[in-house]
């Protein structure tokens, strides 16, 4: 960044986040790296201690929304966010300061394609780490839908599903507000072609698998739906691109590579038909997490109560 110039931003939508925020928070700021860093935390419909964990932490603006709502919730923290690159961070991905800036510096370097494909003298717009998911523990049907999934093409050549984007100045002006839906990684992976989007080997995010198969088919319901959402929503946009759906990649990008992975091929393709029925008979109510509990998300930004950085004069 040119001396003088506003460093980067990080934007995070939380609602009832209060057991993991902190750990997200904590790693931001871990080190001298972090310094300037600036932290916008958008608490949406908490009826937790959301709020209270990001204000405890010195610097970090809270902006809080009355109503739940992935999408008010990121507009709303884009609108106080002044900083560029801008990185959208879910608030339970832990991203060390070392990591932020390898994504931060890829922005201005042309060189390997995305996923280290062939070079391009493209300057990316996006970056976004590799992905490790994290199936410790979990019982055999998760852990088998995830040795399908982890190594579908998808996950190296698209940002989504990793919980980390980090995007330029100039990228971000390829859109005004994010839209009402709770696919906001694949809406942000769609502005961009191939060559604009880079995969940063130095940077890696965990990504906890769920616990249950039950919980595991709550959060494919749910992204099979926000997905579903956001290609109709968009699908008369010619300034979009949503990546095609490739049904049999399971198939003839994994299984038949590796056969000794078919039996966990069944699981996946018996999950996701499971999923995909679910999706489709259920409406969609809730934050976008696996907790059909919540209330519907807001067509509308609501009103907003924005708590300036605990250093901020105005608070003392």
């Amino acid at each position: 960044m040119p001396d003088g110039a506003p460093g980067p931003s990080v934007v995070i939508a939380a609602h009832n986040e209060e057991r993991v925020l902190g750990r997200c928070l904590e790693s931001l700021t871990a080190g001298a790296t972090a310094t300037g860093l600036e932290i916008v935390v958008a608490a949406n419909g908490c009826s937790d201690g959301t709020a209270d964990v990001a204000r405890s932490f010195p610097g970090v603006t809270v902006v809080e929304l009355p109503r739940p709502g992935k999408a008010a919730a990121l507009n709303a923290a884009e609108a106080v966010a002044t900083g560029f690159p801008r990185i959208y961070l879910d608030a339970d991905i832990c991203l060390m300061p070392d990591q932020l800036e390898s994504l931060c510096d890829a922005l201005t370097i042309a060189g390997v394609g995305p996923g280290g494909s062939a070079p391009t003298a493209t300057t990316p717009l996006l970056t976004y780490p590799r992905r490790r998911m994290d199936v410790r523990g979990r019982p055999p049907l998760v852990r088998a839908y995830y040795a399908i999934n982890q190594r579908l093409p998808a996950f190296s050549r698209g940002a989504f599903g990793r919980g980390v984007m980090c995007v330029s100045a100039v990228g971000r002006r390829r859109f005004e507000v994010f839209p009402d839906a709770i696919a906001d990684d694949l809406f942000l992976d769609s502005l961009f072609t191939p060559a604009e989007k880079r995969q940063v080997l130095d940077a890696e995010v965990v990504v906890q698998a769920p616990r249950r198969t039950r919980d595991l088919l709550r959060r494919l319901e749910r992204v099979r739906r926000g997905n579903r959402a956001l290609r109709q929503e968009l699908e008369d946009d010619p300034t979009v691109s949503v990546p095609a759906v490739h049904t049999l990649s399971w198939l003839t990008d994994v299984a038949l590579r590796r056969p000794w992975l078919l039996p966990a091929a069944g699981v996946y393709v018996g999950l996701t038909a499971v999923a995909e029925l679910r999706s489709r008979r259920r409406a969609s109510t809730g934050w976008g997490r696996d907790d059909s509990t919540r209330a519907a998300t807001p067509a509308a930004l609501p009103h907003t109560t924005i708590h300036p950085p605990a250093s901020d004069p105005a608070r003392r």
